[in-house]
């Protein structure tokens, strides 16, 4: 059952090594041509392996091959199966008053990405359910730096000038672990300001002035023409207004004009 294998582990010794039946038989079925590692100091490329006969190409050109087959996999499956997918087409319907809301997500093709669970909820101020021009006044002020006059470039809303005439509020959440979570906690937070605004009892906020730092700020960063001196200057105590001040100072206060 045991056989001695002779095997040359170098050009000058000779060695025995017992190995039993089946392994001797399994290491007669490995072919020579491949060197060993005692072989390899007399590993002759020339002699061990035959000339290129130029019966073959190289590794990029086997590269670009595949490519060429995955393009055509794909203009075959666009040629074959896309039209396969008209039965289930289906009209487009836009949303109606009652779904106001433009929901944005973010998918990276499957790839887990702390992105993925963001949600962007954007809602245009005149499709809400306020009771009257107050009740708006006061979502504006409520939504703050949320608010702005035009929707945001990324939304996916066009400008409209019939929804578009009060703004738009964009508010995201992504402090939760699932993106349901992220969206009720944004569709919870717009029903608490609509019923913030609606309250009546909240009058005080009618006498606030929208603060639009937050536009002025976008438009200087962009730098488009806007920004340009002595557009959108700060105020100063020049623009103070005298009707504020008490009778007999703002009779002693004279409007100063530059020549």
């Amino acid at each position: 059952m045991w056989r001695a294998l002779r095997c040359q582990a170098s050009p000058l010794l000779s060695t025995a090594r017992f190995f039993s039946s089946s392994v001797a038989r399994t290491r007669q079925r490995v072919s020579r041509n491949i060197p060993l590692a005692d072989d390899l100091a007399e590993w002759d490329l020339e002699a061990d392996f035959s000339e290129f006969q130029g019966d073959d190409i190289p590794a990029t050109g086997h590269m670009y091959l595949d490519q060429q087959r995955q393009v055509a996999h794909y203009l075959r499956l666009i040629e074959n199966e896309l039209p396969e997918l008209v039965a289930f087409r289906k009209p487009f319907v836009p949303p109606s008053a009652s779904t106001p809301l433009v929901v944005r997500s973010v998918d990276y093709a499957g790839e887990s990405h702390p992105a993925t669970v963001k949600r962007s909820v954007v809602v245009p101020v005149a499709q809400l359910p306020l009771k009257n021009e107050a009740a708006v006044h006061r979502a504006k002020l409520l939504a703050g730096v949320r608010w702005s006059t035009e929707p945001p470039k990324n939304s996916g809303v066009q400008c409209n000038s019939e929804e578009g005439k009060h703004g738009y509020i964009k508010i995201s959440c992504e402090d939760f672990p699932r993106p349901s979570m992220n969206l009720k906690w944004i569709s919870d937070t717009i029903d608490g300001l609509v019923a913030e605004a609606n309250d009546e009892n909240h009058k005080t906020y009618q006498d606030l002035p929208l603060d639009t730092r937050h536009l002025e700020a976008q438009v200087m960063k962009a730098k488009e023409g806007e920004h340009a001196r002595g557009r959108n200057r700060r105020p100063s105590i020049k623009d103070f207004p005298t009707e504020w001040l008490a009778r007999s100072v703002s009779q002693s206060v004279q409007p100063t004009t530059n020549s």
